[in-house]
């Protein structure tokens, strides 16, 4: 019940006189301690683990059409991002991110789980202006710093000479 003033009835409005360094000292005395350990030891083995899949499965490729490394590396990412998409749909990399933390932003897993869930969570505003514009929303900050990159990195390979002569 809220506190009333004698005689008049009014609401008091409470008065509070914390600085905000105060403020940061009393929350940091009541924030739990994180495993920091714990976390990387989890985030290690988990990366690690989303990568050995990776690995035996560009090994099946390898193994069960006759490819190559290189000819089998774009399968192998495309059969990660499926699995991905599958167990976000699923709801299953969510508990496992939650859990593993930064283990699961190894880069082509991570990224597909932050697409899907954007799409996932934005359906209802329908396929344009819901999935698509926040799906991208995400997608377009990488791509543009991908093209970015790829622009200076080939400026500077052009410059040191190893531009393949195209020039």
């Amino acid at each position: 019940m809220p506190a009333q003033t004698k005689g008049t009835g009014s609401k008091k409005s409470p008065s509070l006189s914390i600085s905000e360094q105060e403020y940061k000292k009393v929350a940091k005395k009541h924030e739990p301690a994180r495993p920091l350990v714990a976390n990387c030891i989890k985030a290690f083995f988990v990366g690690g683990f989303i990568c050995l899949i990776g690995q035996a499965i560009q090994e099946a490729f390898m193994a069960g059409f006759d490819m190559t490394s290189k000819e089998a590396a774009s399968p192998t990412v495309a059969v990660m991002i499926f699995i991905s998409v599958v167990l976000t749909c699923l709801g299953v990399y969510d508990k496992i991110a939650q859990w593993a933390g930064a283990g699961t932003a190894v880069p082509v897993t991570g990224f597909a789980n932050s697409m899907c869930s954007a799409a996932l969570e934005h359906r209802a505003e329908g396929l344009v202006l819901g999935v698509g514009a926040n799906m991208f929303k995400l997608a377009g900050s990488v791509i543009v710093f991908g093209v970015v990159a790829a622009f200076i990195i080939g400026i500077v390979y052009a410059f040191l000479g190893y531009g393949g002569g195209h020039l």
